[in-house]
């Protein structure tokens, strides 16, 4: 998994205000679903992209078939779709969005290729990590309880 710094990974979520998530669900036991949410309560605005659900709502706005359907400027595309589905992505991002800043590759997604592609243009990317996981830890929101702090119960 690449490695990267926290102050990066601060960094980005703080500059980038708008992103599109593409492979969202309408289905909120996905972690699409529940990533794209906690994102836009966090004042993101999320532009959900996917052609299965197209023209529906979702947190408020408009699911775009493609990237290349949205009309205003994006900051950041996070990709919620399997690895070999990635290239075709980054490409479309990179040809619509001129002022693109991040591409964000969710946990176990991960196209070495394709993220060379889009570095070499100046594009920041992420891959194999989640914004939500990375803003709870980054800016204290995590909770952490029982084992993950150490303590354990006597009655275990």
């Amino acid at each position: 998994m690449p490695d990267y710094s926290d102050s990066h990974l601060k960094s980005i979520l703080q500059r980038n205000r708008t992103i599109a998530v593409v492979g969202v669900s309408m289905n909120p036991v996905r972690p699409s679903y529940y990533v794209a949410r906690y994102l836009g309560l966090k004042g993101y605005r999320v532009i959900p992209v996917n052609p299965g659900h197209a023209g529906k709502r979702l947190f408020g706005e408009l699911v775009q078939p493609s990237l290349s359907a949205i009309t205003e400027p994006v900051d950041m595309v996070d990709i919620f779709r399997r690895s070999e589905a990635v290239p075709p992505i980054v490409d479309e991002a990179l040809e619509v969005f001129p002022d693109l800043k991040c591409i964000w590759m969710q946990i176990g997604v991960e196209h070495a290729e394709a993220a060379a592609k889009a570095e070499a243009r100046g594009v920041d990317v992420i891959q194999n990590r989640c914004p939500k996981i990375e803003y709870q830890r980054l800016f204290g929101e995590l909770r952490m309880g029982g084992f993950a702090t150490g303590i354990i119960s006597s009655k275990l």
